[in-house]
C-alpha cells in the first residue's frame, strides 16, 4: 500500500476511535455521580479511621469553574476506558496487515492476556489505595483537618491505577520478547538477581507511600507473575530445541515441505501452473 493510503487509513482509524471515545464520554457524563462516588470510595473507606485519630478529611474544589472541569475530566477518563475495546481494535486492524500469519496469532494471544492483567492491576490498585491513603494522611498531627483538592486526588488515583496496571503487563512483555526470539529463558535465569532488584526499585518508586509494606504489596505479585512468565519462556525454548533437533533423514527428497507457501499468505493470489507446451 502506498504511503498516502497508509496515512488515510490511519486518519480513518483515529477518527473512529475519537467518535467512540466521545460517545462513551457522553454516556459517562450521564452517570457522573456514580463514577465520582466510585473514585472517592478509598477516601470514604479511611475517613472513619482518620476521624478516630482526630484528623478531619475533606475534599475541596478551588475556583468557580472547578466543578464543571472536574466533571469533564472524569467523564473523559471514564469514556476513554469504556471505549478501549474500540480503539484497541482500530489499532489492531491498522497493524495486522503488516504481520505474518503466525505473528498475528501471537499478537492476538498477547492482547487476550494483556487486558485481564491490566484490569487485575487496576483492581489491585483500588484495593491498595485506602491503605496508602491512610498512611499518608495519617502523618498529619491530631486535631488537624486535611483539605485535599479534588484535582490532586484525581491525579493520585490515575497514577496509582496506571502504575499498577502497567506493572502487571510486565510478564506479557517478557513472554512476547521470548516468542519473537529476543529474550531466552537462560538469559532470564542468569539475571534473576537484577530482576528482583529492578522489581523492588520499581515498586519503591511507583508506590506513593514510604513504608515497605506498600512496596511489598506491589513487588510480591509482580515477582510471582514474572516467575510464571519465566516458566512459559522455558517451555517455549524447549519446544524450539526439539524442533531444531528434529530428524528429517527418513523423509524423501521429493516430499513436499511443510513451509508456508505463497498460497497460504493472506492477500496473495495463488499461482496458477503454466499451460503445457504443445
Amino acid at each position: 500500500m502506498p504511503l498516502m493510503d497508509h496515512l488515510r487509513e490511519l486518519r480513518s482509524r483515529i477518527f473512529k476511535s475519537l467518535i467512540a471515545v466521545l460517545i462513551a464520554t457522553a454516556v459517562s457524563w450521564a452517570y457522573y455521580r456514580d463514577i465520582f462516588d466510585f473514585i472517592v470510595g478509598p477516601i470514604v473507606d479511611v475517613e472513619g479511621q482518620l476521624e478516630a485519630e482526630g484528623i478531619q478529611v475533606d475534599l475541596i474544589l478551588t475556583g468557580v469553574t472547578a466543578a464543571f472541569m472536574l466533571q469533564v475530566k472524569i467523564s473523559l477518563l471514564a469514556g476513554f476506558i469504556l471505549a478501549s475495546p474500540v480503539w484497541i481494535y482500530q489499532l489492531w486492524a491498522f497493524v495486522t496487515p503488516g504481520l505474518h500469519k503466525h505473528e498475528r496469532r501471537y499478537a492476538l494471544l498477547f492482547m487476550f492476556f494483556a487486558v485481564p492483567l491490566f484490569l487485575a492491576g487496576v483492581a489491585f490498585a483500588i484495593w491498595v489505595m485506602p491503605k496508602g491513603l491512610g498512611i499518608l494522611i495519617g502523618f498529619a498531627p491530631e486535631q488537624v483537618s486535611a483539605f485535599l483538592t479534588v484535582d490532586g486526588y484525581l491525579t493520585f488515583v490515575i497514577r496509582m491505577v496506571t502504575v499498577f496496571g502497567l506493572g502487571f503487563l510486565m510478564p506479557v512483555v517478557i513472554v512476547a520478547l521470548n516468542f519473537i526470539g529476543i529474550l531466552t529463558a537462560a538469559a532470564i535465569r542468569r539475571t534473576w538477581r537484577w530482576t528482583v532488584i529492578g522489581v523492588f526499585l520499581f515498586a519503591a518508586v511507583a508506590t506513593p507511600t514510604p513504608d515497605p509494606f506498600s512496596m511489598l504489596l506491589l513487588a510480591t505479585p509482580l515477582l510471582m507473575l514474572i516467575l510464571f512468565a519465566f516458566g512459559i519462556c522455558l517451555l517455549n525454548d524447549r519446544r524450539r530445541g526439539r524442533l531444531a533437533r528434529a530428524d528429517y533423514s527418513e523423509l524423501s527428497d521429493d516430499e513436499a515441505s511443510a513451509i508456508e507457501g505463497p498460497d497460504d499468505i493472506d492477500g496473495v493470489e495463488p499461482i496458477e501452473p503454466p499451460e503445457p507446451l504443445e
